[in-house]
């Protein structure tokens, strides 16, 4: 069961979309190239104020090459203004877009980070890019047409076994409630006695392309943050991974748990993280 399996959650085919795609790549790696160029190995900041500060200059700087490029990519398309932001869109076309996928990792001089872009129709997503500017890997996605990696179909893992699996989750941002941190914490441990090996890292879309690659077998995270769901959402789908919410229902835009897996492990990984409240 994917989130995306009926035709009825979205008004317009892929038809011409892949002339949005090529051009969305192209902003995409150039913000990218923006970002890095902006990466400094050595960056320890000291205190939260120095963070922010360094996390908003990141998000301007990349906003500043990419919107344009993308909204005139798809003429009438709107753009989401809060990167962390959950829950449905208006109808209509709208580009979640996170200009440093990663942020904290990037600011702290780590490497786990990237710049996204997912063109959202009637609350799914249909068209995504990912691109890694340290290693310049570019993940691509249309909705019905497969996903890549800098051109190659991409699969998700052919693993039955819970027990055999490198799984993962994370927090979604910052300040989460405690109720929240404390399921996390439940099913980082639940997980911990079923599975062999468990990541707990951010950000989402970095555990999300290797759900996609087969590299890892399963993420979830008790969050609706749009931008770090979306794109490794349709990655995973068109990957021939699974997408659904913990409980096994399907998942959208309105739901506030999120569960991709390889296949053969959906319904086992459902039963560990489905009596988490």
């Amino acid at each position: 069961m994917n989130a995306f399996s009926d035709p009825r959650t979205v008004s317009t085919g892929t038809d011409g979309l892949e002339a949005v795609l090529e051009r969305a790549v192209t902003a995409v790696k150039t913000a990218g190239e923006h970002l890095r160029e902006r990466y400094d190995t050595g960056a320890r900041p000291g205190n939260l104020d120095e963070i922010v500060r360094a996390i908003h200059a990141n998000d301007e700087a990349v906003l500043a090459v990419l919107e344009q490029p993308l909204l005139e990519a798809r003429p009438g398309s709107r753009w989401v203004e809060d990167e962390l932001a959950g829950g449905p869109l208006p109808e209509g076309e709208w580009w979640v877009v996170d200009t440093a996928e990663g942020n904290i990792n990037h600011i702290h001089g780590m490497g786990d980070w990237a710049v996204t872009a997912t063109l959202v129709c009637d609350n799914a997503p249909v068209l995504t890019v990912v691109h890694l500017p340290l290693t310049g890997d570019t993940y691509t996605a249309l909705r019905g047409r497969g996903a890549l990696l800098n051109g190659e179909p991409l699969r998700s893992s052919a693993k039955t076994d819970l027990r055999a699996a490198l799984v993962g989750t994370g927090q979604a941002k910052p300040g989460e409630d405690e109720a929240a941190l404390r399921r996390m914490g439940a099913s980082v441990t639940a997980m911990l006695t079923n599975a062999l090996v468990v990541r707990v890292s951010v950000p989402a879309t970095m555990q999300l392309v290797h759900v996609a690659s087969g590299r890892m077998d399963a993420f979830w995270q008790f969050s609706d943050v749009r931008s770090g769901l979306l794109p490794g959402a349709l990655l995973v789908s068109e990957a021939g991974g699974t997408v659904t919410g913990t409980r096994g229902e399907p998942w959208n835009l309105a739901g506030g748990d999120f569960l991709a897996s390889a296949p053969g492990l959906h319904a086992q990984a459902v039963d560990v993280l489905s009596g988490l409240g």
